[in-house]
């Protein structure tokens, strides 16, 4: 049975949820993953100094023109005034909930004293908690890992913190700071986090397939699943793990008819929202996505990479999926 997924107020669709990952979960790819079947997309992360918003890369991410209920806003940082505040303005700017991000690895965030690097001090993961959940009243969500390294997770504490602190839910990436994205991810601390807090729990890392989302739920009890690097390159799999958790049937896969459809319709979005300089070089790294399983020599990738104009990455990706036709599926 598909499990209820609520975040304060907010009855969500369906339990998938788009993980946020800086400079991919941008409003173009978290509208199309709504669309592919997703029921909640989370923001790329904002920083919390609001000093920085003046940017183009800031002005991109708090845009969420256009984009369906309930509209959730990672923020970053380390100092619980600055993310008080930054929680407050993105409130004003439209966020329904926002989410504290403690689980990003990056050396550029955790050397600032945020990210997951929080997890190391729980004195100041307590202040900002209670500081970002008393400057709103929207839900406010925390994502986590598991902990600091092997000999350090306390994703428990953290959660139990969290709770009485007044967060609505938790997503929890099932890898310590020190594993970046290496190996695989477990799922034993996910599991021990469900039972020990009563608000919502989400699983997070490696769910790359329908099966893997029934095990991780079955395994954990997860009210949901937050799927990241699963959904690069291949938006459709919130559906395909949806339609396999709703019936225990697989949906076909994609045919290269509706792959290029999406894919197109993709970079489109991308050219206009970024203007045709940023889209068209944002534009290639979601083409290197899509294309991986076919494009295993990466020598089509070489020649896309080197285009500059938006229409010529249109007419190239065109003349890509001709030369695939002798096949019905895509295979990604």
């Amino acid at each position: 049975m598909l499990p209820t997924a609520k975040i304060g107020p907010y009855t969500l669709p369906n339990p998938l949820i788009v993980a946020p990952m800086a400079g991919v979960t941008d409003r173009p790819f978290r509208q199309l993953c709504r669309r592919m079947g997703a029921g909640l997309a989370v923001s790329e992360m904002v920083i919390a100094d609001s000093k920085l918003w003046h940017t183009r890369k800031s002005r991109t991410r708090m845009n969420h023109q256009g984009e369906p209920e309930p509209r959730s806003v990672q923020i970053a940082g380390g100092d619980p005034e600055m993310l008080a505040d930054a929680a407050r303005q993105n409130a004003e700017f439209g966020a329904q909930i926002i989410d504290i991000n403690m689980g990003c690895p990056a050396k550029k965030v955790c050397n600032k004293a945020a990210g997951s690097a929080l997890m190391k001090d729980e004195k100041l993961v307590r202040e900002i908690l209670e500081a970002v959940v008393n400057a709103v009243d929207i839900p406010v969500t925390l994502k986590m890992r598991t902990g600091w390294d092997q000999d350090n997770r306390n994703a428990t504490v953290i959660a139990r913190m969290a709770e009485d602190a007044g967060i609505q839910a938790i997503a929890v990436h099932g890898r310590t700071r020190s594993d970046k994205y290496n190996g695989d991810a477990e799922y034993d601390t996910i599991a021990e986090v469900k039972t020990c807090v009563t608000i919502p729990v989400f699983a997070n890392g490696d769910i790359t397939t329908p099966e893997k989302a029934r095990r991780v739920l079955e395994h954990t009890g997860a009210d949901g699943l937050l799927i990241g690097r699963g959904a690069q390159g291949r938006p459709w799999v919130f559906r395909e793990i949806l339609h396999y958790l709703q019936t225990g049937e697989h949906l076909p896969a994609p045919s290269l008819d509706e792959v290029e459809q999406i894919l197109t319709g993709h970079l489109a979005e991308l050219h206009s929202f970024y203007g045709e300089k940023m889209g068209v070089r944002i534009a290639r790294k979601h083409v290197g996505w899509y294309l991986q399983s076919h494009d295993q020599s990466k020598q089509f990738r070489q020649r896309f990479n080197a285009i500059e104009d938006a229409l010529e990455q249109k007419d190239r990706i065109e003349q890509y999926f001709s030369g695939l036709r002798n096949g019905e599926v895509f295979a990604a």
